[in-house]
């Protein structure tokens, strides 16, 4: 499949603004239960929101160069009942109120407790929202990554492993930023944060990697044969019938030469997964906050890799017929 620069774009940041969410979330759900010490810093949680928000809005702005009509972006959400992009369209903002909520609730310091639970644990508004925000979270991961992994003759993207990695890598890279987040703000839950940064990094690794040996070995259920509609047993094409390229030879495939694609899938193997993990430890070893920023950065690089790959990487099986030239 083309790549479109909007998509990667969406998905990449406002996977980032899930992850950063839940990163946040888990520490306060933490230091509540008593498993962490509690943050002491009362705009920590609502700073760190607010850089939750600007990767989510970043990402629905760059969406808006998907349509070729944005003015009639409401109606994606029509079809919300069959279609995992209405679904996404719908959610994706509802998780945006919920974020800019659960961050007003800390920054304006208005966190009544509701209810104590055994009078160990008290449950105040901003542990419920950020429960009902979280469920969100995992839901705005499914519906983003189903709309590919529901497409059955793409058969690199219909995979369970497609979900996953959306919600690994999305977790990965919130983790990483919040852990540089965290080192800025001196908050004693940066260890915390930058040693899951580690493990959903290692994590999503065995899952991409997993995800790749499918793809490698997938035997494609459509030959030239059925791409033309002719039962035969030898067929061999010598051109796509027409002169000049089309909507089908230029959005149903990447187009890159054969070394871009091998080059770009080793860069964001490395610059996703080991050297943000090598960064992560140095940071937390040293105790420096740069090596956490420099961390996010090559990893989010390595994402934007990785999405372009996950597009190009599918393989349309119109392309047995309108890509041989």
């Amino acid at each position: 499949m083309h790549p479109a620069f909007s998509v990667i774009f969406l998905t990449t940041l406002i996977g980032v603004g899930q992850g950063l969410f839940l990163a946040l979330y888990t520490g306060q759900l933490y230091s509540v239960i008593k498993v962490l010490p509690v943050q002491e810093s009362a705009t920590f949680y609502g700073l760190g929101s607010l850089i939750a928000l600007i990767f989510l809005v970043a990402g629905l702005f760059a969406s808006l160069f998907h349509l070729g009509h944005p003015e009639r972006a409401w109606r994606s959400a029509a079809r919300w009942r069959t279609s995992w992009l209405s679904r996404e369209v719908v959610v994706l903002p509802a998780f945006i109120g919920m974020t800019a909520l659960y961050g007003l609730i800390h920054f304006l310091d208005v966190n009544p407790v509701l209810f104590t639970f055994r009078e160990t644990f008290a449950v105040d508004l901003s542990l419920l929202v950020g429960a009902l925000n979280t469920a969100l979270a995992f839901t705005l991961f499914l519906c983003t990554a189903m709309i590919y992994a529901c497409i059955k003759f793409l058969q690199e993207w219909a995979s369970p492993l497609t979900v996953v990695n959306y919600t690994l890598l999305g977790s990965t890279s919130g983790f990483t930023l919040t852990t540089a987040f965290a080192a800025y703000q001196g908050s004693d839950l940066t260890p915390f944060y930058g040693g899951w940064a580690i493990i959903l990094t290692l994590v999503a690794l065995l899952t991409r990697a997993s995800s790749l040996i499918r793809n490698a070995r997938i035997k494609h259920k459509s030959t030239t044969g059925t791409a033309v509609g002719i039962r035969h047993a030898r067929i061999e094409q010598k051109s796509q019938g027409f002169m000049t390229g089309s909507f089908n030879t230029r959005e149903f495939f990447h187009g890159a030469p054969q070394a871009i694609f091998k080059s770009i899938k080793w860069l964001f193997l490395v610059s996703l997964f080991p050297l943000p993990v090598v960064l992560l430890a140095l940071g937390l070893s040293a105790n420096a906050a740069g090596f956490f920023v420099m961390a996010f950065v090559v990893q989010y690089t390595g994402l934007l890799a990785e999405r372009w790959f996950f597009f190009a990487d599918a393989n349309h099986p119109q392309n047995l017929y309108y890509q041989t030239v």
